[in-house]
């Protein structure tokens, strides 16, 4: 798949990048609900995240990070495996660390998750950064082609109207539930959703 910004039209991009937001942030929500299922004892089910949508920003922002670094090295599999590792344990860890010192929050320790083997201070473990090089692979040569195809088999209305609706819907769930709700003095997803009976792994501070 030619990735050249040569071959692609603005509107491609845009639209590209809108549904890279979307698609990254489902994929890491998808996978972090089934890991916490089992690593609960698969008793229960946690809903992930503080958004009323299934998707995590985290993974979002980790999936441009990965393909704006991997990019270059797009014909060597074994450089974009190790490219996205480092990069994805590095965000992990810095987004864990501020987390904790700046909020006193701490949506993830892997000191005591299933599968934590060769973990630093509960941020990050080598599970984690396996799955981040693993992630950069499917990024690189499986969902960017799709998305490149897509856009190119699809009308421009057709395809921008459904990227940017889906965008433009995950966005204000997510400033609603960062900030938004806050001022207008309302419940976020997590009040609503625990007041429903839904549950959120919790770990120690």
């Amino acid at each position: 798949m030619d990735y050249s910004s040569k071959k692609l039209e603005l509107w491609q991009k845009v639209g590209i990048a809108c549904l890279l937001f979307v698609i990254a942030g489902i994929i890491g929500w998808v996978t972090e609900f089934i890991f916490y299922f089992f690593n609960g004892g698969m008793k229960e089910l946690y809903w992930q995240g503080g958004n009323f949508l299934p998707w995590m920003n985290i993974y979002a922002i980790g999936a441009f990070l990965m393909f704006g670094l991997t990019y270059k090295f797009r014909k060597s599999p074994v450089l974009i495996f190790l490219v996205s590792l480092i990069v994805g344990g590095l965000l992990e860890y810095l987004a864990g660390f501020l987390l904790y010192r700046i909020a006193g929050l701490r949506f993830w320790d892997y000191n005591v998750e299933i599968l934590n083997f060769g973990n630093i201070n509960g941020y990050v473990c080598l599970r984690s950064l396996l799955c981040f090089g693993c992630a950069g692979l499917f990024l690189m040569y499986v969902l960017m082609p799709f998305l490149i195809k897509l856009s190119k088999s699809i009308p421009k209305k057709v395809f921008l109207t459904i990227s940017i609706s889906l965008f433009s819907l995950f966005l204000i769930d997510e400033l609603y539930n960062l900030f938004l709700y806050k001022i207008f003095n309302l419940p976020n997803a997590m009040e609503i959703y625990e007041s429903k009976g839904c549950k959120y792994y919790e770990f120690n501070k």
